[in-house]
C-alpha cells in the first residue's frame, strides 16, 4: 500500500512583514496545511538564487518566498529585489525540467494573517497537483533547514 503523499513546502520569508503575519495566524488560530518550513529572513532582498534551487534539491516540492507588499519594504527595494531573482529562478526551473509552476513569490503585510494562510493553502494545493518532486527527498526533513543556514553567510 503507497504512502499517503504529504507535500513539503519551505518558505523564504521577511522578518518585518510575512513573519510577522504568520506569527499573528498562530495567535488567530488561523487554520492552514502544517507542512510548510519557515526559513526566516531579515529581508526577502537577501534570498538567493541558489537558496531556491537547494531547496528543491533538498526535496522541497514547491517553496515560496513572501516578503513586504510592493512599496512597503523596510530594506526600500529588498522584495523587488527578490521578486526579480524568483522570475529568474523560474526560468532555470523549467530549463531544468522542474517547472517554474514549484516556486512562487508572495507580497503579504505584517497585519495580513488571513493572506498567510491563504497563500499557504494555495501553495499546498500546488504541491498535490504536481505531485512530488522529481529530484526526491536525499536528506531528511529536519536537515533541509541546516542545509539552507549553511549557505548563508
Amino acid at each position: 500500500m503507497p504512502e499517503k503523499y504529504e507535500p513539503l513546502i519551505i518558505a523564504f520569508i521577511c522578518t518585518y512583514c510575512t513573519y510577522t503575519a504568520a506569527d499573528m495566524a498562530g495567535s488567530m488560530r488561523l487554520q492552514y496545511p502544517p507542512n510548510v518550513r519557515v526559513v526566516k529572513l531579515l529581508c526577502t532582498g537577501k534570498v538567493d538564487v541558489l537558496y531556491l534551487l537547494e531547496a528543491f534539491n533538498c526535496g522541497a516540492d514547491v517553496v515560496m518566498v513572501s516578503g513586504c507588499e510592493i512599496g512597503d519594504c523596510h530594506f526600500l527595494e529588498g522584495n523587488l529585489r527578490a521578486k526579480e531573482r524568483v522570475e529568474y529562478a523560474k526560468t532555470l526551473l523549467d530549463e531544468l525540467g522542474l517547472g517554474a509552476e514549484r516556486l512562487e513569490m508572495f507580497h503579504i503585510g505584517a497585519s495580513d494573517a488571513p493572506k498567510w494562510a491563504a497563500a499557504v493553502e494555495t501553495m499546498t494545493r500546488r504541491a498535490l497537483e504536481l505531485g512530488p518532486n522529481p529530484v526526491g527527498r536525499k536528506r531528511p526533513l529536519p536537515a533541509i533547514e541546516e542545509q539552507i543556514g549553511d549557505l548563508m553567510p
